[in-house]
């Protein structure tokens, strides 16, 4: 699949029923001060998110569930969009169909990544949509050996936190690789996933990420050490 938008019956319905609902419900108060909030990455309406999701019940009701071209056409359609609220719609529709989804899935992934770029919706879309396809499809792991060079940090970011939810599952080597392989990175959110990415999995291996800390302190940056230990007890 590229990343061109489908044609989709599904995503014209359920876009005319989205913007529809959505706009009336909009808060221009709130807008200024979420917009203020995210640093202006993107307008927002002004719905606070437990009435957005409710309103989001309301959009899907009756609606079949989708293939993965529905899935594609509603989430570029939505990205196309300018109001942030739009682009947690096809985040959480994506959450919820990923695995109506195959790996050729992946291009139309990064373009959302790439859009209106900010941890908002860049850290669910590593987590749970790009990670649910590398998890579905472990050849795409290699596909993540790339996006971790890539120029832009937001697509270094989700390779580092595509693993986030595999616990013992974790391609172990490759997530120490990924922290080593940027961790000169001079932007705050990539030395923040490294750390964060790390901690998450001492969930489930704390000796062995103490370890891989401490044998790579001297490369690391300070915060992702920090973050990387936060919640383990000292040795």
């Amino acid at each position: 699949m590229t990343s061109a938008v489908p044609d989709s019956a599904l995503a014209d319905t359920l876009l005319a029923r989205l913007t529809e609902t959505y706009a009336a419900a909009g808060d221009p108060v709130r807008a200024r001060q979420a917009s203020a909030y995210m640093k202006g990455v993107a307008p927002f309406l002004g719905i606070p998110t437990p009435e957005r999701r409710a309103l989001s019940r309301t959009v899907l009701a009756g609606t079949p569930r989708p293939g993965e071209d529905d899935c594609a056409a509603v989430a570029l359609r939505c990205f196309a969009l300018p109001e942030r609220e739009y682009h947690y719609f096809a985040v959480d529709y994506l959450r919820r169909h990923v695995k109506r989804c195959s790996s050729g899935f992946l291009p139309v992934a990064r373009r959302l990544v790439t859009t209106s770029s900010w941890w908002d919706t860049v850290d669910h879309l590593a987590a749970h949509v790009v990670g649910g396809l590398v998890a579905a499809d472990r050849a795409l792991a290699a596909r993540m050996d790339a996006w971790i060079d890539d120029d832009d940090l937001w697509v270094a970011r989700t390779a580092l936190l595509h693993q986030l939810r595999f616990k013992d599952a974790t391609d172990t080597e490759r997530l120490f690789a990924h922290c080593l392989r940027r961790a000169g990175h001079p932007d705050f959110f990539i030395r923040k996933a490294i750390g964060w990415s790390l901690r998450e999995y001492a969930k489930t291996d704390p000796d062995g990420v103490r370890a891989f800390v401490e044998e790579n302190r001297h490369r690391l940056s300070p915060l992702s050490a920090r973050e990387a230990l936060k919640n383990l007890p000292p040795s």
